[in-house]
């Protein structure tokens, strides 16, 4: 497949992501959060085994490989889309996914700490403006330092647990396929955050039955789409393009989510919101290596020339 294929395919995960937020904001209000997630986690764990099977790529994980994968599936599954569901309860769309755009610079940020590797000043001049760009994000629309609600906190913790995941999941991959372990993590994850559901919301099952039909389309778009197979083709474009360049790309799911909250879900856009994403996806560019790639590239080439 070519290059320009695979980033079209990229473009359109990140519309769907984008989407995503919003489209989780309806669907936490309309149900209990975490009763719905495990639920919605459950039906893409299916679709990806589905795919899979028909790939020819289902094998049981090797026990060396249990750790990475009921690891991932509490980092990855379980804490990320908990915080995600509760955070979406009391914060906006907008916040949420301009907060989630910090993702990249915390994978890249967590690595430097695992490895032992010091960053470059262009780097940490990227960790900067991440940090003040979350700043703006959070306090938008707000009085000050005490307008920030547990709902921010709870997506920021979200993103965390996501990127703490890609250190387990990148060692992992050297023996599994990524898209398997994907199917793996989904699947034991949505049982655990079952488990909870049950504690925290014992009517959870009940207040599905009274939902409504826009309820039902948003939940199998958000499951198989979104969820499914969007992370089995953002997964296979890693393998076919790399992870730095497919990791650019995740630059543009903060910029949809806000078109999305604004279109779907009528939330305000005020200056400061600008603000953080214009700062957020300059700290993501910055402190993920992406501008020194670029530069490196434009030396070979002239170099070359």
């Amino acid at each position: 497949m070519s290059y320009s294929k695979i980033y079209i395919m990229l473009i359109g995960i990140m519309v769907s992501w984008g989407i995503n937020v919003s489209v989780l904001k309806v669907l936490v209000a309309h149900t209990d959060a975490v009763t719905m997630t495990s639920l919605r986690i459950f039906t893409a764990s299916l679709v990806v085994f589905i795919v899979l099977y028909f790939l020819g790529k289902i094998r049981l994980p090797k026990k060396s490989e249990l750790f990475y994968v009921f690891g991932g599936a509490l980092l990855s599954v379980v804490l990320h889309h908990y915080f995600l569901a509760e955070g979406l309860t009391k914060t906006s769309a907008t916040n949420t996914g301009l907060i989630l755009g910090m993702g990249p610079l915390l994978t890249v940020i967590l690595s430097m700490l695992f490895f032992r590797k010091k960053p470059s000043f262009i780097r940490l001049v990227g960790f900067i403006c991440g940090g003040v760009g979350v700043s703006f994000t959070v306090l938008a629309g707000g009085n000050g330092v005490d307008s920030i609600n547990l709902g921010d906190v709870e997506i920021l913790l979200c993103i965390l647990s996501q990127a703490l995941s890609f250190i387990l999941i990148n060692k992992a991959a050297q023996t599994m396929d990524p898209r398997l372990l994907t199917g793996y993590m989904m699947l034991i994850g949505s049982f655990l955050l079952f488990a909870i559901s049950l504690w925290k919301e014992p009517e959870g099952l009940a207040s599905l039955a009274s939902a409504p039909p826009v309820f039902w389309a948003g939940f199998f778009f958000s499951a198989v789409i979104a969820t499914g197979m969007g992370h089995l083709i953002y997964n296979y474009s890693i393998g076919q393009v790399g992870a730095a360049e497919a990791s650019i790309f995740l630059n543009l799911n903060t910029f949809f989510s806000l078109v999305g909250a604004a279109i779907f879900l009528n939330e305000t856009i005020v200056p400061a919101h600008f603000i953080g994403l214009v700062l957020i996806v300059t700290g993501v560019l910055l402190g993920s290596g992406t501008l020194e790639m670029w530069m490196l590239q434009r030396k070979n080439k002239n170099v070359s020339a």
